[in-house]
């Protein structure tokens, strides 16, 4: 775990992400946004899922969407919340397409990193 002071500027590639998974989450009123990159560069975006039948995170959503879509690997994780944390399941749910190492980007609402974890 990272703290936020410690960051480095990010990546432009990774910039996207966290404003993907911004935008997701204003345009559809839901708690959480997320993206998530695939080994080609591709990225998947989502917001939480909350039917009466099925509940899924941002995150666990955007990785489904990835997978049903053909990726094979993520090279990282965006999520946008205004929880202080990120569930082991959507860490879980990342480490299983991206690997232990895959880093998962943590943002407030207004868009600013304040962690990054690995999938771990």
């Amino acid at each position: 775990m990272t703290d936020s002071s410690a960051l480095a500027p990010l990546a432009p590639e990774d910039q996207k992400i966290v404003t993907l998974a911004r935008s997701a989450r204003a345009r559809n009123q839901v708690p959480e946004g997320a993206a998530v990159r695939d080994e080609t560069g591709r990225t998947y975006v989502a917001g939480t899922v909350a039917l009466d039948s099925l509940n899924l995170s941002a995150l666990r959503t955007a990785v489904a969407m990835a997978v049903a879509s053909g990726a094979t690997s993520l090279e990282a994780a965006a999520v946008v919340t205004g929880a202080g944390a990120v569930s082991d399941e959507d860490r879980a749910a990342v480490r299983d397409l991206g690997g232990p190492g895959t880093p998962v980007l943590v943002a407030g609402p207004d868009g600013e990193v304040r962690e990054t974890l690995t999938a771990g």
